[in-house]
């Protein structure tokens, strides 16, 4: 990525689980963001324009979730 440094490490497994960190963190972001932006009544259309991603794609990560968390879904 340009302008990003990316610090060297001496051991991969160093490398490896702060990638897995990483990972968990952004899941985690993703979450969080998707959950707001859908109780403030955005579509799921919009929310997936917002992550670069398909309707269909974010539907199917994340609508169980947001069902058992007793978020209103809109239809479209």
């Amino acid at each position: 990525m340009p302008g990003v440094e990316i610090p060297e490490v001496q051991d991969p497994a160093d490398g490896l689980a702060a990638v897995v960190a990483l990972r968990r963190l952004a899941d985690r972001m993703e979450d969080a963001a998707v959950e707001q932006a859908m109780r403030e009544g955005w579509s799921w259309p919009q929310v997936a324009e917002a992550l670069g991603v398909t309707r269909q794609a974010v539907h199917k990560k994340h609508a169980k979730r947001l069902i058992a968390a007793g978020v209103q879904l809109r239809r479209r």
